[in-house]
Parts: structure tokens; C-alpha cells; sequence
């Protein structure tokens, strides 16, 4: 069913006049539905607006206006009409909003509550009923009744009505039994009340509707009167009529004093406030003694004002010989419970009897000589004289019409008169004359009628007349027919089971067949948890919608996985939750156990499944499957040395072996000059070499040329491959020329590179007539130093 804003706003127009509330801010938003047109707030709206710029709601409302869809409205027009329609759906929501308050309070659900809460609700209701136990003889024992229907009274879902067998939520008009304290909704316990007066004052319709006729509780069967008819809602102690929904409150209380009288009455008054079910023990102290009335008076509980002080009673007995024994007691003292030897009450027998009953009687006759002394008295064990003879004085003949005086030893004669008694039929009499024992059997024929009146028929007087009709009318359960043969009207009540099945849907009506409702179903259901150790009693039929109390034991379920134990939770329904304890399996290739989370049965998505064509057609294969992963890699830290030996890092247990750290190897190689410079990389070991710098056979081959620094003056480049050690001297041949310029001379070069200045000025000389003329014909160097050419 929509809200009633909703109809408000439906009430014009299409789906565009509606709108959803929608929270924001301090108000209430309000979304248009319709217009192709995103729709702000209502008050977001300028109602002195444009037409174009007015509510979808007054829009739609004045495009179906009678006046027809192509009339304009000047802007006055059109904001009257928004402002007219604001108020309309303003008035929905406030109405709206009322309403969910109401059924959030309502809600008779049971909501998960922590355990912190449940615990200190039963703090607040343990503390309500302290002050009766702080004190002299307190008895908690006592308070069990009350304690229960208040605890009932603040869960939720925990009142149910037996009629309907549904919730008795918090707003919701209820009546209490005064007998039983059972909740009833309102409207059914009218109905009950009316269908029991009704059926049971149409039994008879003599007197239908005129007598006063009671109805009963439908739990405890305590009658109520016609004029007793429930017919107001009250709170629990009857002062306040239709009390208010107050959350801080007991449900349907009224919140003032209770003050009602206790039962049996004391004088007190009740001093909880307004609560549901009866009222506690009366708490006042009250100055009283023990039962026998021999301790000083001491102030007890009101409730507990009857007490025994253990002392002996003292009190004589019955049988006047002895005094009462037992401790301090109330009422009456026991019958002596000693025994002693007593004579029957004829004296003629002695037994071992309880000294309570001094008189008793045996099992012989008397046999005492009457006075007539020609008869004994036979009667069994009497007390007093045996009286007369039965057969002295006047006696009457057996038809009773003649008296004879006779001796005790003769018997009285029939006196010849006719019988004249009146036989068994009760119409005629015995036509015998006067005779000893029974009469005959009436043996006239007579016209008699059966019993339901229906046929006749001339039979003999001594035989009743039962005709084979059957009876056509409806027992008072107004279901079966009488069929009884011959029936005079008066029919029985209906012997049938009613077998109707009880609105808990669980039994069936084990009275006789009735009109009317059937009682309700009297079994109550244990709601269990799991594990059987905790346990809410509910009426029958409400085990289908009452959910199972909370344990706090442990789950005692097996392990479903390799462990031995499973994780400490609490008892609970379905499958327990995955383990998270550590697998602790041994790795089968290191021998570790395995650190990770317990993984015998892991939800896996399963792949490959059939896609459904639409959501019409079911899954015919669960998207998850329960199946055990096998053991995760193992992770140990395991310290490894890198393949070229450059560092020793921890590598997880599972990757251990030759790895390479990804540096330069940095080995010197052959040449003695360079390193390998590939990644690093295994190196085997030469037979002699020591050395862990040494490059192995795995390493790069140097194939640079030489890159060692010339000698001063040399320009050529080391004519061998990189080598370790020295160069060997550059033979190169280099062309010079002499001093005098003329000739060209090829020298080593390692000779110019070595040789000092001497040596470079005979090198450069080539030993021949110097062409230049000087005064002295020999050959001058550039240095000004005269050669031997």
C-alpha cells in the first residue's frame, strides 16, 4: 500500500504529479518524477517564478485542469496554485513521517543487539528488584514471575497473543487476564468475549440473550461477567484509559506507582511503577512472631511474616496423652505418630495401632443373643447395645395390607388379599393375590408410542418400543447430526473429537466438537540455540517466527578441518566460520610447517560455468565451491650466497638456489686490466687459483686492444691485445730527417723514445758532406752542435 503522501500526490495527473521524499539538510526534499527535467527542492522553487520555472507538481496539475491543456496562467495564478500544492504534500510528509515513527516504535522484531546492551538491561531489571532482597528473609525465588514478564515486556516480540498468535507490539491496545496475567490484543479478546457469550447462551433457546452467562480467559479459563467485557484500553494498574507510547517506559504502562492491592491481601500496596504481570511479594517490615508464639516478635518482610522458630511445638495432641514434637510449625499438629496396643470397639480382637485413631472396627459379627434370646445380632463389630430382635412387634404381610402379631419364630403368613403392588411398568398393578417375593412381569398389550413420538404399535406393557427412525437434528456443536435412533429430542452433546487444527498449526483440538473458536493451543515450545543449552519458552505456533535465543557457550562442533580444535566462538547455526588458525602443515620438499591461515576449505569461484540467458533462468551450479588449497610456497628466510659470490641475502624457503644478484661480476679478467662486466653469474673454480677475484672460464674474454699509456714520444698504439704487464718496445719505423734536411732516415721508434740527447743527435745524423757552406765544413745540428759528418 503507498503512503498517504503518495496518494495525496498521485491524486492529479499522471505519475508526473507524484514526487519521493528525499532527506536534505534540516527539511525535506521533494523529486518530481516526471517532466524530462531534473527537479530541485520545493524549496528551492521561486513560487513568484516564471511558468516555465514552476514545480513539476503544479505543472502537471495545470496541464490536466478543466479548463483545457492550452490555457495560459499569468504568474499570480501559477504561484496560488504551487503554493496551494506545497501545502498538500507537506501535510503528506509530516503525516508520512508520523507514521514511521509510530512503526519504528512499534516494530516488534527482534533486532541484533550487542551483548553489552543485553547486559545492562539486565543490570537495570536485576537492580528494579534489589531492594526486596537487600533485607530480612528476602526470597528471589519469589520474585521469578514478576522478573519474567518484565523482561518479556522490554523484548522484543517476546508478548504474544494466544488468539491470534501473533506479536503484541507497543502500540498496539492490549487487555491483561487479572487471573493468569496473560496480554491479549484488544479487538481479539472482544471478538472471544462476544463468540463465548454467544454460543454458550444459544444452547437453549428459552432463555437466548436473557441470562447473564459468563466467558471465560482463554488461557486460564477464569470466568469473567457480560458486564466484565473488555471494552477501553488501559495501562497495567487501570488508572490511566489509552496510555501514551513513552520509549523510556515499560510498553502499555502508564509510568506512576502500581498501588494495587497484594494477593492475599495485607493491608499494602503494590510500589513498582505501572508493570505487567503480578505484583511482587509486599516489601514492608512488619514486626511479628514465630508460629507457636514463644520467640520475641522480630521485623520481617510483610511476605515472609509467618515464621518458625525450630523450637519444639508443645502443643498436646488429639489423642490427649501426648504433646506435638515437631518444630515451630503453622496450622494444625499432625496426628500422634506413635503407636500402642488398642481393642476393636466389640473387644473381641487387640492390634498395634497409631495412637491418632484409638477406634477402629474389626471384620467379625457380632453374634450376641438378641433380647428375644432366640436370635444372634449380625452386625459386624459395633459400638452400643444390639438392639431389639428385627422380628419382634407387629409385622405386615408381603402385599403390606395386613399387620400380624407373632412370635419372633414364626414367619408372617400371606394374608390372601390380591398383590395389587404396582409393576415395574408403572401403569398397572400386580393382579396376584398376596405372595412373597418379586412380582410378575406385566404382560398386557397396550397401544404404545415410541419414544420420539413418531409411530405406534400394540406390544406387551413390559417391553419398550424404539422405532428404527434416526434423528435429523443438529447436535450443539451445529456440525453433526444426532442419528440417534428413536430420540425423544433431548439430544446428547456431541461425543466427536473436534480435530480442528489449533491456530498454533501444530495440533489439533483435542476437545469434544464445538461452535465456535477453539481454545488456544495450551503447549508451549522451547526455542533452543544450536547447541541445546539455552532456551526460550514460547506459546506453540511461535517457534516458526521467534529467533533462537543467544548462547554464550562455546561452539562444540568438530573441526571440519585438519586441526584438532577449532577457533573459541560462540554457538551459533549454519557452518562455523573459516579457520584462521595456522596450517601448520610440514612442507613436504623443506620440511617447514606452513605459517599460512588454515586452507582446508577455501571458497573458490568456479570458472566455466553456464552463463544464465536471463533472469528468468536459475543457476543450476553454485558460483562458489568449499574444496582445500593446497600449501602456499613456503617463506622462510633462508640465507643464500649470489651466484658470483658478491652477498648473502635471506631468499624464501621455496625459491632457495643459484641466483644471481643482477650486479657487474666485477672478476678481473686475464688481461689483468679489465673486469667482466656481465651480470652475475656462476664461476667455477680453477685447479691452483685461490684467488676469489680471479675470473673464471665463465666470464667475458677481453677483446679490447691495449690501452696502456705509450712512452713519451710514442704515438703508435701497442701492436698486442690487452695483456697484463708491460708493452713490449714500439719497433715501429719512423721517418726523420737529418739535420742538414736532405736526407730521410728510418729510426725504431722505441730507439728515439729511449735514446737522450746524444743519442737523438747521432740518429739524426746521416754521416754525410754537409751542403751547406760555412766556415767550417762539418755538419751542424739545429742545436748548434757539430756532428761527425
Amino acid at each position: 500500500m503507498e503512503a498517504s503522501w503518495r496518494q495525496v500526490a498521485g491524486g492529479r495527473g499522471r505519475a508526473r504529479g507524484r514526487a519521493t521524499a528525499a532527506p536534505s539538510g534540516n527539511g525535506i526534499h521533494l523529486r518530481g518524477a516526471g517532466g524530462g527535467r531534473e527537479k530541485g527542492s520545493v524549496g528551492a522553487v521561486p513560487f513568484g517564478a516564471s511558468p516555465g520555472g514552476v514545480a513539476t507538481s503544479a505543472a502537471s496539475g495545470s496541464r490536466h485542469s478543466p479548463a483545457g491543456s492550452q490555457a495560459l496562467q499569468t504568474p499570480a495564478a501559477s504561484e496560488l496554485m504551487s503554493q496551494k500544492k506545497f501545502e498538500e504534500i507537506k501535510k503528506a510528509n509530516q503525516a508520512a513521517a508520523r507514521k514511521l515513527v509510530e512503526e519504528h516504535f512499534s516494530s516488534s522484531s527482534e533486532e541484533e543487539g550487542d551483548e553489552d546492551f543485553e547486559g545492562k538491561q539486565g543490570k537495570i531489571v536485576a537492580n528494579t528488584f534489589i531492594t526486596y532482597t537487600t533485607q530480612t528473609d528476602g526470597d528471589t525465588r519469589e520474585l521469578e514471575r514478576t522478573k519474567q514478564y518484565v523482561n518479556e515486556a522490554f523484548q522484543a516480540g517476546a508478548m504474544t497473543c494466544l488468539i491470534c498468535i501473533a506479536s503484541v507490539k507497543r502500540n498496539q491496545a492490549v487487555w491483561s487476564c487479572s487471573g493468569c496475567f496473560c496480554i491479549f490484543h484488544m479487538p481479539c479478546i472482544q471478538k472471544w468475549a462476544k463468540d463465548s457469550e454467544f454460543l454458550v447462551s444459544s444452547v437453549t433457546d428459552d432463555d437466548f440473550g436473557k441470562r447473564d452467562y459468563p466467558w471465560p480467559c482463554p488461557k486460564c479459563r477464569f470466568e469473567y461477567k457480560r458486564s466484565e467485557t473488555p471494552s477501553r484500553y488501559y495501562c497495567y494498574c487501570g488508572k490511566v484509559e489509552d496510555p501514551p507510547l513513552d520509549p523510556w517506559l515499560v510498553p502499555h504502562s502508564c509510568g506512576q506507582v502500581c498501588e494495587r492491592e497484594f494477593k492475599p491481601s495485607c493491608g499494602h500496596k503494590c510500589l513498582l511503577l505501572c508493570h505487567p504481570g503480578p505484583c511482587p511479594p509486599c516489601p514492608k517490615m512488619v514486626t511479628t512472631t514465630c508460629y507457636c508464639k514463644k520467640a520475641k516478635p522480630i521485623p520481617r518482610r510483610c511476605s515472609a511474616k509467618e515464621w518458625s522458630c525450630q523450637l519444639p511445638c508443645g502443643r498436646k495432641l488429639l489423642c490427649g496423652q501426648h504433646k506435638c514434637e515437631n518444630p515451630c510449625h503453622a496450622g494444625s499438629c499432625q496426628p500422634c505418630p506413635r503407636v500402642s496396643r488398642q481393642k476393636c470397639v466389640c473387644g473381641k480382637k487387640v492390634a498395634e495401632r497409631s495412637c491418632a485413631s484409638p477406634l477402629w472396627h474389626c471384620d467379625q459379627v457380632c453374634g450376641k443373643t438378641l433380647p428375644c434370646g432366640n436370635h444372634t445380632c449380625e452386625q459386624v463389630c459395633h459400638v452400643g447395645a444390639c438392639g431389639e430382635c428385627p422380628r419382634s412387634g407387629r409385622r405386615f404381610c408381603p402385599c403390606q395390607k395386613s399387620r400380624f402379631s407373632l412370635p419372633c419364630t414364626e414367619d408372617v403368613p400371606t394374608c390372601g388379599d390380591s398383590c395389587d403392588k404396582v409393576l415395574e411398568c408403572g401403569i398397572h398393578r400386580c393382579s396376584q393375590r398376596c405372595h412373597r417375593g418379586p412380582c410378575e412381569t406385566c404382560r398386557q398389550e397396550v397401544e404404545k408410542h415410541c419414544r420420539c413420538g413418531k409411530h405406534t404399535k400394540r406390544m406387551p406393557c413390559h417391553k419398550p418400543y424404539l422405532c428404527e427412525t434416526k434423528c435429523v437434528k443438529m447436535r450443539d456443536c451445529q456440525k453433526h447430526q444426532c442419528r440417534r435412533k428413536c430420540c425423544p429430542g433431548n439430544c446428547p452433546p456431541c461425543d466427536q473429537n473436534c480435530g480442528r487444527t489449533l491456530g498454533c498449526r501444530n495440533h489439533k483440538c483435542p476437545s469434544v466438537c464445538h461452535r465456535g473458536s477453539c481454545y488456544p493451543c495450551p503447549e508451549t515450545v522451547d526455542v533452543k540455540c544450536n547447541c541445546g543449552n539455552t532456551k526460550v519458552t514460547v506459546p506453540c505456533g511461535r517457534e516458526r517466527t521467534t529467533r533462537p535465543p543467544k548462547c554464550r557457550e562455546q561452539c562444540s562442533r568438530p573441526p571440519t578441518c585438519h586441526h584438532t580444535s577449532q577457533e573459541k566462538h560462540r554457538c551459533h547455526f549454519g557452518s562455523c566460520p573459516p579457520c584462521h588458525q595456522p596450517c601448520q602443515k610440514v612442507l613436504e620438499k623443506c620440511g617447514h610447517l606452513c605459517p599460512a591461515p588454515c586452507h582446508d576449505q577455501a571458497l573458490i569461484k568456479q570458472t566455466g560455468r553456464h552463463q544464465p540467458t536471463g533472469p528468468w533462468e536459475q543457476p543450476s551450479e553454485p558460483a562458489f565451491i568449499q574444496t582445500a588449497l593446497p600449501c602456499p610456497p613456503c617463506q622462510v628466510p633462508i640465507p643464500m650466497e649470489c651466484l658470483g659470490k658478491h652477498e648473502v641475502s635471506p631468499l624464501p624457503c621455496h625459491a632457495v638456489g643459484p641466483y644471481s644478484c643482477k650486479r657487474v661480476c666485477g672478476r678481473i679478467l686475464d688481461c689483468q686490466n679489465h673486469t667482466c662486466m656481465k651480470e652475475c653469474h656462476k664461476v667455477t673454480k680453477i685447479d691452483g687459483c685461490t684467488g676469489k677475484n680471479k675470473a673464471g672460464p665463465e666470464c667475458l674474454r677481453c677483446e679490447e686492444g691495449c690501452s696502456k699509456s705509450r712512452p713519451l714520444g710514442c704515438l703508435h698504439p701497442c701492436i698486442l691485445p690487452c695483456h697484463p704487464g708491460e708493452c713490449p718496445p714500439c719497433v715501429q719505423m719512423l721517418r726523420i730527417k737529418c739535420h742538414c734536411k736532405i736526407t730521410s732516415l728510418y729510426v725504431e721508434c722505441r730507439k728515439i723514445t729511449t735514446a737522450d740527447v746524444n743519442e737523438k743527435n747521432l740518429l739524426s745524423c746521416c754521416k754525410n758532406q754537409c751542403p751547406k757552406e760555412f766556415l767550417l765544413p762539418v755538419c751542424i745540428s739545429a742545436d748548434n752542435i757539430v756532428c761527425q759528418c
